[in-house]
């Protein structure tokens, strides 16, 4: 039987990306205090990078 979780996991992985850095994106370069915003891209990206890990493991093909 096929395993569905890795292509779960992607698709979840670029949803939650594309859910966070698209609204960043736009904030950063259409607001005036969008550049504050730079503040927070760091802590974004390592919450996507901490996901895609969690999302790694619980697909089972997290690396060791």
């Amino acid at each position: 039987m096929t395993s569905y979780r890795p292509a779960i996991a992607l698709c979840l992985g670029l949803l939650a990306a594309f859910a966070v850095i698209t609204p960043l994106a736009w904030v950063i370069n259409t607001q005036d205090w969008g550049i504050l915003m730079m503040f927070v891209a760091p802590f974004a990206v390592y919450g996507l990078i901490r996901l895609g890990r969690r999302l790694a493991d619980w697909a089972g093909i997290g690396l060791e």
